[in-house]
């Protein structure tokens, strides 16, 4: 069933129809925390910012009315279809949606993910509605069912987050690279800010006078390409040249007890500090109490890497995936083979030395916010939004 925000007046219709409108779908977006849903709030955020006079429809399948949308505004109207069935919410929305293209004939539909495309083609391509399709990660980096593939080969546009997802996705699903647009992950330079480490953090953790590494990852067992485990096998070797060194893992899943085990075995289990699921409000006073941010793994982007910069803290992650983005290709950081402990523990010697530039903070965080920093990210979105 189709749930609006606001009803549309039978006299608003015309006046409706003067103006550019775009229609974006997606699975969900407010429902639960995830890299794809914070892409998603930030794709919102500059859009409803860019003031660019068009009235846009979002219809959304797995969220309710009663989820938190900030959002809502005279010219952004959203429907939801949350429905115990899924099948049931997702013909749901497909009728409507179809309703909805025949009366307002949008610009362009924005298609949220690759499991949405087949519907998107189905309803666009005999309107002649053009359609672009969004792209976050792992979920374009294989061979997909012909069925997507087609989707994605008829849409006039791609966006995705990084060159390795463009890479590999064209690779893997035979697309034209040259129909794929760069849209990188941002960060709030306001949120995510320098500051002292926390005296009560810092002995709830047992980090005095510590030097920190810190990675913040899910430790599930179908998950290790995070590189916890490279990190603490490094850490014998760190721990030569800085006798004082910890590392502190914040996540939690079912790798943990393995992980702990691997410490263990290694006599290290004394610098490792598991911290456990901590809050997104509370991440920001973590990281400062961080002197790397150490993460060998194989990433779509990488916004924990960001995350981390902006606060002033200097960054380790693997050499072949997206971080060479947020990284610019190891100006900004330390890229190294990301199952190479070796040459982890060689990086994080020499950042805990501190003698490189991109050990020094105020520059470090001036960089990532130039590059990837919300005015940045708006100015992106409205170049890919008006030659879309």
């Amino acid at each position: 069933m189709l749930t609006d925000l606001t009803e549309e007046k039978p006299q608003e219709i015309n006046k409706v129809h003067q103006t550019p409108h775009q229609f974006f779908v997606f699975i969900e977006v407010f429902g639960c925390e995830g890299g794809i849903q914070s892409y998603v709030k930030d794709i919102f955020q500059a859009y409803t910012e860019l003031n660019a006079g068009y009235k846009t429809d979002v219809f959304v399948l797995r969220d309710s009315p009663d989820c938190a949308n900030p959002f809502v505004s005279q010219s952004v109207k959203f429907h939801y279809f949350k429905n115990k069935s899924q099948q049931i919410g997702r013909m749901a929305m497909a009728g409507a949606l179809l309703k909805f293209l025949l009366q307002k004939r949008p610009q362009r539909v924005f298609c949220g993910h690759i499991k949405l495309a087949i519907l998107i083609q189905t309803l666009c391509q005999p309107l002649g509605i053009p359609y672009t399709v969004l792209t976050y990660g792992k979920e374009v980096w294989e061979p997909l069912k012909n069925s997507e593939r087609r989707a994605l080969a008829a849409a006039s546009e791609i966006w995705t987050i990084s060159r390795y997802s463009r890479d590999r996705a064209c690779a893997a699903n035979g697309i034209d690279p040259d129909k794929v647009k760069m849209l990188p992950c941002a960060i709030d330079g306001d949120k995510f800010t320098p500051g002292e480490k926390l005296p009560e953090l810092v002995e709830k953790y047992g980090l005095t006078d510590a030097q920190v590494l810190m990675t913040v990852a899910r430790l599930w067992s179908g998950d290790i390409y995070k590189g916890v485990d490279v990190t603490i096998r490094a850490l014998p070797q760190i721990a030569q040249a800085f006798p004082e060194v910890k590392y502190l893992v914040i996540g939690r899943g079912d790798d943990q007890p393995r992980l702990a085990q691997l410490a263990k075995d290694l006599g290290v289990s004394d610098r490792v500090v598991f911290a456990g699921f901590v809050p997104t409000e509370d991440l920001i006073a973590h990281y400062r109490l961080a002197d790397a941010y150490i993460m060998p793994s194989q990433e779509g982007f990488g916004i924990v890497y960001l995350e981390a910069m902006a606060c002033g803290i200097p960054v380790l992650s693997g050499d072949a995936d997206g971080s060479a983005d947020p990284l610019q290709d190891g100006k900004l950081g330390w890229r190294v083979p990301h199952r190479d402990a070796d040459a982890v523990a060689a990086a994080c010697i020499e950042i805990l030395q501190k003698n490189d530039q991109r050990c020094d903070g105020k520059w470090l965080r001036e960089q990532a916010i130039a590059h990837f920093g919300t005015a940045a990210f708006k100015q992106q979105l409205a170049v890919l939004v008006k030659t879309s």
